[in-house]
């Protein structure tokens, strides 16, 4: 099913005429922006963004973007509040009454039915909707963002430039990086290098955080040392290529957890305690050793909200 963009013209028009433009913004407008599928001319600030991402969703509401609607994951589970929206930002969210588009599958007509005139698609994971890139292309101007190789303070200024709110983003990254600065002082690392993971206990396998990710490199900026993954160790691909993380199972994952630290992303006590007793891991030096730390079921995906609550963990961790 295919969407006429003719059908939101008279809308743009009216919010155009309500609202209005500053001549700042007028002079900033139009704006080409490169993706992976190209270069897009926006025509002017966008006022109704429609994020397909439940991952990016956060980024938009940290630099005060327009949100109006959004993706969503499974409700009350163990990273997603009663709306499906993550939790380290859901209350946000909900103050902004950003609208739920779906939870799970995508579709096209709820996102229709939102009037966008941004839509944005994360490239990988399972909250990408590129399969319906024709669909949404035809309804309002589609950019597809990759998020699974770079900093959350890349792609927050990365969504800055999209949105107009390069100043937001801007002022985002400077007061995190303060508290960074601060938090790196204050604490006293565990031995060294790490293992960054999400534990999944009932299938007895794990995603492991690569350099790539934002994850990653957030431990780098506060010091800690990533532990390299044995030569020739086999992994699995069944999320795709991607480049934030190498997927573990079976008698690869005690292999795989070689670091002299486990930090759990998206874990709590409950995820250490099955990590202590899981006898294939009782070997690993971090499990030896008393050396895992849960981080807390909010930093599943990492935005400047669940990247200041990490922050205040390692503080309260190694400070």
């Amino acid at each position: 099913m295919r969407f006429s963009p003719l059908s939101l013209k008279p809308f743009l028009l009216l919010t155009f005429l309500v609202f209005g433009f500053s001549s700042t913004q007028a002079a900033d407008w139009p704006r080409q922006v490169t993706d992976s599928r190209g270069t897009h001319t926006l025509d002017h600030k966008p006022m109704r963004i429609v994020s397909t991402s439940v991952t990016l969703t956060g980024s938009l509401l940290a630099i005060d973007a327009p949100v109006v609607a959004s993706g969503a994951t499974t409700p009350n589970n163990r990273v997603a509040d009663d709306q499906g929206f993550l939790r380290q930002w859901g209350a946000v969210a909900k103050e902004r009454n950003v609208a739920r588009l779906y939870i799970g599958e995508p579709s096209a007509e709820a996102v229709a039915a939102q009037m966008p005139d941004l839509i944005l698609i994360s490239a990988t994971g399972g909250d990408s909707a590129l399969a319906l890139y024709d669909q949404l292309s035809a309804i309002a101007p589609t950019l597809v963002i990759n998020y699974d190789d770079k900093s959350w303070q890349t792609l927050l200024t990365q969504l800055g430039e999209m949105t107009g709110q390069e100043k937001q983003a801007s002022a985002r990254i400077a007061d995190f990086s303060e508290q960074l600065a601060k938090v790196k002082q204050q604490i006293t690392q565990p031995p060294q290098p790490v293992s960054a993971l999400v534990y999944n206990a009932a299938a007895h396998n794990a995603n492991l955080w690569t350099k790539d990710s934002a994850q990653g490199q957030l431990l780098e900026q506060l010091g800690f040392t990533l532990a390299t993954l044995p030569a020739g160790l086999q992994t699995s691909q069944s999320q795709g290529k991607r480049h934030d993380i190498v997927q573990l199972g079976g008698e690869n994952l005690a292999a795989g957890l070689n670091g002299e630290a486990l930090f759990l992303f998206a874990g709590n006590e409950k995820d250490a305690d099955a990590i202590y007793a899981n006898p294939l891991l009782g070997h690993l030096n971090a499990v030896k050793n008393k050396r895992v730390y849960a981080l807390g079921t909010e930093t599943f995906r990492l935005d400047y909200y669940s990247a200041t609550l990490l922050l205040k963990r390692f503080a309260e961790l190694f400070g």
